[in-house]
């Protein structure tokens, strides 16, 4: 009988962003520029923070496929489905640029309404709107800052927004910071399988 060629994993948001930070997940040569819509972004951040499925991720452990930056990928998984969500997050959670079609740098900014009485408009892409509302925090990556510190922040945000109730601040920050808690299905192709069989599986 022959055996499965992939494993089946979950990751959490927060371990995939760690593994892409210490490059043991990697973009393949293959792979195409950042080509989502910014609300795209904007809904991928909103199915997390629901708690709705947002899709596999595909990676393959090959050590001679080359990798976007042009090295060797040795023993690292290389991405071979969900760049696209695996960037998404990169912006918006972890604050860092992305390159687009023409290989322009650009930051992808959602702002997050925690007062929101529609759950539809509860995220948006920033725009100046957002910067002068002060019901609007206007880029939630900050929220998942190493050094961030939630009860400084609430009281902020009570200065700002006068009569508003905390608790519920609250209980939506402590939802938005839990994307990172969220889990990814990751599959795992057998590093045994060849080029034409790990490209059937996009």
């Amino acid at each position: 009988m022959i055996g499965e060629k992939f494993t089946l994993m979950q990751y959490s948001v927060s371990t995939i962003l760690g593994l892409i930070d210490v490059e043991q997940f990697v973009i393949p040569e293959i792979q195409r520029p950042f080509v989502w819509k910014r609300s795209q972004v904007r809904d991928l951040i909103d199915s997390l923070y629901s708690g709705y499925p947002t899709g596999y991720i595909i990676t393959w452990k090959n050590p001679d496929v080359k990798t976007k930056d042009g090295v060797i990928a040795g023993g690292k998984h290389v991405l071979i489905d969900g760049q696209q969500r695996v960037t998404a997050l990169m912006a918006a959670i972890s604050g860092l640029e992305v390159l687009d079609d023409d290989f322009n740098k650009d930051r992808i900014k959602i702002a997050f309404n925690p007062l929101a009485i529609d759950s539809t408009k509860r995220f948006e892409v920033q725009d100046a709107s957002h910067l002068k509302d002060k019901k609007w925090i206007p880029d939630i990556s900050v929220i998942f800052k190493p050094d961030f510190k939630q009860r400084a922040f609430e009281n902020q945000y009570a200065v700002l927004n006068e009569d508003v109730d905390l608790d519920e601040v609250s209980e939506e920050l402590t939802k938005l910071k839990a994307i990172a808690n969220r889990q990814i299905g990751v599959i795992e192709l057998d590093h045994t399988l060849d080029i034409d069989e790990v490209t059937d599986y996009k």
